[in-house]
């Protein structure tokens, strides 16, 4: 599988891109920005046709290029089915924030254990509360994105609308712990002292859990 890790805006926010090299399909995992610079580097890597957008939760700095990415594309945009009403009604002063536009409506709602393809692979769609109440992860083998769920010796914020430490607690521990340990950690921010890590790693280090 074709994995990128962009790292855009001022808050260091990861977008990722996901693809088959042999059919050029591909998906975008929260585009914050930069669309532009996304697009250049999916084409690089040979993906031709972006069949999904990808929102691992529906905070306004991992959803901020979902308009521009969508125009771009075509591609339908795809959250949690708890957070669509979210994504649908944001919030103004965050989105005046971030100088956002406001994100097309949802057309994929996902649940936890759906599967997402694209070309002739795919990925597993897990729920994760806690740093939002339909928060997901993204599960294939030796990887996972995390989005604001779990960083790099940290964890996602909890004082927002949906947010609760002791849900995210138990998704971290009772979810993505019981991923192999060598699964590789994609985080949604590059808030840690590297880029990426692993389950092992974090079940050994990670201080918030």
């Amino acid at each position: 599988m074709i994995i990128e890790q962009i790292q855009i805006s001022g808050f260091e926010i990861f977008c990722y891109i996901l693809g088959d090299p042999e059919t050029g399909e591909g998906i975008i995992v929260d585009p914050g920005g930069s669309v532009d610079v996304v697009m250049k580097r999916a084409e690089a890597r040979g993906i031709k046709k972006i069949k999904l957008i990808v929102n691992t939760h529906s905070h306004v700095d991992h959803v901020a290029g979902n308009k521009q990415m969508q125009d771009a594309t075509g591609a339908p945009i795809a959250i949690h089915e708890l957070e669509a009403d979210a994504l649908a009604n944001p919030n103004k002063m965050m989105m005046m924030m971030f100088n956002a536009k406001p994100s097309p409506p949802p057309t994929v709602l996902l649940k936890d254990g759906d599967t997402i393809t694209f070309g002739n692979e795919s990925v597993k769609v897990i729920h994760t509360p806690g740093h939002t109440v339909g928060g997901i992860c993204l599960y294939w083998p030796g990887y996972v994105i995390t989005g604001d769920t779990l960083f790099v010796g940290g964890v996602g914020r909890t004082d927002l609308p949906g947010g609760s430490f002791e849900v995210l607690q138990a998704s971290i521990k009772n979810t993505l712990f019981a991923l192999p340990d060598e699964t590789i950690v994609l985080p949604g921010h590059h808030y840690g002292p590297t880029p990426t890590s692993t389950i092992a790693r974090e079940k050994r280090e990670n201080c918030f859990v």
